[in-house]
């Protein structure tokens, strides 16, 4: 099938908005997309999901192994037309200086051929050595045309193409002019979620029309070779596993970070995910265990607090032993009160520790955390587990004797080179761990469910 990564010269290109526009502009022309997100993000696969009706997967060279990301990339819906990979900050960019976790990396792996989006403020001339050096930089990628973006006028595209053209054989797939239509609103931990953007809709409607209008949409479908496929039915196989675990996932406007194969792995292990909304909802429904995964619940604290109910019920469940595990987001419900802005609101106080926010990151990237003999879920100590933190707020006020589930190895963690509250049967950490072979901590949590069922 066809396939291509989006990708830029550098990070703030324009990538994301670009990238859900082309899979709208090609979804709305009757091709199926199914999209994929290098990295350990979740805000940009919620606004691809979005784009083309498709649930988007993460390909992460920190949490998969090269076999495992091939299995994402060619065993996820055999249907679609087209799979498409958003990447992250710049073609050559990533944490191991040689490249080797870099999306040049990612697009050799999956033997994908490369779109590069370039920012062309400020730049003219300039446009064509950029382009040549990414070319002769790793002579196997691919680059199979450019998209300008941010392009100031006519007579800037025409000057940028002029020097492209006589410089030179790189196809200009597209010229975006600068508008504020394609800007998403941003806070401190990157885009605004689209689950909790009121106009999402809207608002990938209109990036679809920039890109219909500005980007050759036909050129870049002969260059990929893209058709629609005939045979459009997958067999159905029947599942016939049985569920015995109902499973609590919070799942609103505050609180939507989840990995799609994580869900997955719920389900393929016998647990029925039973959606709560602890903005909405009063009290939590008959559950054998709950996930809280991150999310904004700074931004959200009014509605949150507001709703004594339902932060009644967590509290209760968390004393009462219910098996519950949170990441981050989650992590900040369950203590007793989260301060920003000059304000400071009670929320669910299931936790001896009050929360914090802050106007630079207090942990941010790659994280690895060994298990300790504190962790509840697992037997075998010692373990490294791979995972990502990026949070703005922090712990204070933590009670005396609170054991911890990791030793932080690389990040920030809680506190003092510690990670994952433990308390009662509530693990509770910065982390965010992702089931892969590396760890498959959905399988572990489950079978401590059953165990305390």
């Amino acid at each position: 099938m066809s396939r291509v990564l989006i990708s830029a010269a550098h990070k703030s290109s324009g990538k994301t908005t670009l990238s859900i526009g082309l899979c709208s502009a090609l979804s709305y022309r009757g091709y199926r997309v199914q999209p994929f997100k290098k990295g350990p993000d979740y805000i940009d696969p919620m606004w691809l999901n979005q784009s083309c009706g498709r649930a988007c997967y993460n390909l992460d060279f920190n949490t998969q192994s090269t076999d495992e990301i091939e299995h994402t990339f060619f065993h996820q819906n055999p249907d679609a037309d087209l799979y498409f990979i958003e990447g992250n900050k710049g073609l050559y960019d990533g944490v191991d200086p040689i490249g080797t976790d870099c999306n040049a990396a990612l697009a050799k792996l999956l033997d994908t051929p490369v779109v590069l989006i370039i920012d062309v403020q400020g730049i003219t001339r300039g446009v064509a050595p950029l382009v040549i050096g990414y070319q002769q930089f790793d002579p196997n990628i691919t680059i199979v045309g450019v998209i300008l973006n941010k392009v100031a006028g006519d007579r800037h595209e025409r000057k940028l193409r002029e020097a492209l053209k006589r410089y030179t054989n790189m196809p200009v797939l597209g010229a975006v002019r600068k508008s504020n239509d394609l800007f998403i609103d941003e806070r401190h931990l990157g885009l605004v979620p689209s689950n909790e953007h009121q106009f999402s809709s809207s608002k990938i409607a209109v990036m679809r029309q920039h890109v219909e209008q500005q980007v050759d949409l036909d050129q870049l479908i002969e260059i990929l070779g893209l058709k629609k496929a005939t045979n459009t039915s997958i067999e159905q196989r029947p599942d016939n596993r049985g569920c015995d675990l109902r499973i609590g996932i919070i799942q609103d406007s505050a609180f939507g970070f989840y990995y799609q194969d994580d869900l997955q792995a719920f389900k393929h292990l016998g647990a029925r995910l039973i959606p709560v909304d602890l903005i909405r909802d009063e009290k939590l429904p008959e559950i054998d265990g709950l996930f809280i995964g991150g999310g904004f619940p700074e931004t959200h604290m009014k509605e949150l607090s507001h709703n004594k109910a339902m932060r009644q019920s967590v509290h209760d469940a968390v004393m009462s032993g219910l098996p519950v595990y949170a990441e981050c987001g989650g992590l900040m419900y369950l203590c007793h009160e989260i301060n920003w802005h000059g304000e400071t609101l009670p929320m669910a106080g299931a936790l001896p520790a009050s929360v914090a926010m802050h106007e630079r990151p207090q942990g941010r990237g790659y994280v690895k955390l060994r298990e300790t003999e504190c962790h509840p879920w697992v037997s075998e100590t010692g373990r490294i587990v791979p995972a990502h933190e990026f949070h703005h707020s922090s712990l204070q006020n933590i009670g005396d004797g609170v054991q911890f589930a990791y030793d932080v190895v690389r990040g920030q963690g809680i506190r003092d080179g510690k990670d994952g509250i433990v308390y009662k049967n509530t693990l509770a950490g910065y982390a965010h761990l992702r089931d892969t072979e590396r760890k498959h901590w959905v399988s572990e949590f489950l079978s401590f469910v059953r165990k305390k069922h």
